[in-house]
């Protein structure tokens, strides 16, 4: 992530910092990711196989679909059959709705999910898949009718949905655990990577190789219960870790 996309992503942080509620979160990020063609976000909870098939409205961590859709979506029981939430349980990184292949083994069902989606114009999406620091998985989707999402981008969106979340999380109660203390050398390596730091000019910065960057930022996840490093750095922005 560049210095000035950083930046911007600071300001959208700062903003969610003010949110008094789940709602409040909903339109900042939704406010803020406009001009990305965003017109819908959908953050959840997910349950494993076979309990999709009762996944309800209490899963759901926030949400700005068309209430048409979220109701058929759920008396439907769709979750349990969506592509989107296959992939979000699948995966370790964010993803585009574009990057799906359509062809078996997607099943009839799955595309009639995704063309039933796109009659409320949400056609494309961007879906980072997350967990929270009790290891529960979840996911937020970015979804419009049209969506302008560079490559260069992603790493902001990773960031932007995983603290929103985690805000949203903590607005709704839900019980968070105090993360471990990371160690002086773990901090200062997130410190670089929040930067936007390579390994290798993080390594040359603390006088340490690739492999012992690599370590740290290990040891960062383990201590953070984060997947990647933009949960890392967005845990960071959260608990004060990062400055």
């Amino acid at each position: 992530m560049s210095r000035k996309s950083l930046d911007h992503t600071l300001k959208l942080l700062k903003e969610l910092d003010r949110a008094g509620s789940v709602p409040e979160v909903v339109a900042a990020v939704q406010r803020q990711l406009t001009g990305f063609g965003v017109d819908a976000i959908i953050a959840g909870l997910l349950p494993t196989s076979p309990a999709l098939s009762g996944f309800n409205r209490q899963f759901l961590v926030m949400e700005s679909v068309p209430a048409e859709w979220r109701q058929r979506y759920l008396s439907r029981g769709y979750a349990a059959h969506d592509p989107i939430v296959a992939q979000t349980l699948q995966r370790q990184t964010g993803f585009s709705w574009g990057d799906l292949d359509r062809s078996p083994p997607m099943t009839a069902t799955a595309v009639r999910i995704m063309d039933e989606a796109a009659e409320f114009d949400l056609c494309e999406g961007y879906t980072v898949p997350l967990t929270t620091v009790e290891g529960e998985i979840g996911g937020m989707s970015f979804a419009g009718a049209r969506l302008d999402i560079a490559p260069e981008h992603r790493g902001m969106l990773t960031l932007v949905a995983s603290y929103a979340f985690g805000h949203a999380l903590l607005m709704r109660g839900q019980p968070m655990e105090a993360a471990a203390g990371l160690s002086p050398r773990e901090r200062e390596t997130l410190q670089w990577t929040a930067e936007g730091k390579t390994d290798w000019e993080i390594g040359e910065i603390m006088g340490i190789s690739e492999h012992g960057v690599d370590s740290h930022l290990r040891g960062v996840r383990t201590k953070l219960k984060t997947r990647n490093r933009a949960q890392s750095v967005a845990e960071g922005f959260r608990l004060g870790i990062i400055v």
